[in-house]
């Protein structure tokens, strides 16, 4: 195979529509914009969602809530999770990611432990937050609930 001999694929390239070179191409006089009005005229139509004047759809439909942008996003974790872990170690954001446990966040504001399930080993917990329920069973199972 040499250079001179690439060609692209087989109907991969179209060729480009060449507008008003006669009636016979079926793209002559009007090139394909019918007669006169407003999509005939050089720069003509609207832009996306106009809707000729009328109340566009957008603003017609209420709007509802909003988006605090100073809450927090945490990663979350329950008891059941840390429920795989060894008696005795420590485990952090940084454990749980790398065992895919969790997923990191870009703008995250940390871990947050829940107390879905329940927890037998004795376990050092280091988290940004903790819910109640979680940290009484982190103690009561002898392990340290470690707030960062």
């Amino acid at each position: 195979m040499k250079l001179y001999d690439l060609k692209p694929a087989e109907g991969s390239v179209t060729p480009a529509k060449r507008l008003g070179r006669g009636i016979g191409s079926g793209l002559g006089k009007t090139s394909g914009k019918g007669h006169k009005g407003q999509w005939a005229r050089s720069g003509g139509g609207v832009r996306p969602g106009f809707e000729g004047g009328q109340m566009p759809l957008i603003r017609r439909i209420p709007k509802r809530g909003f988006n605090n942008h100073f809450s927090k996003e945490y990663s979350i974790v329950n008891l059941s999770v840390l429920e795989g872990f060894e008696a005795g170690s420590v485990v952090d954001m940084a454990v749980l990611a790398e065992k895919g446990l969790i997923k990191v966040v870009k703008d995250c504001a940390g871990l947050k432990v829940l107390g879905n399930g329940t927890l037998s080993k004795a376990l050092t917990v280091k988290a940004e937050r903790f819910s109640a329920s979680a940290k009484e069973a982190i103690e009561k199972a002898g392990g340290k609930a470690e707030q960062i």
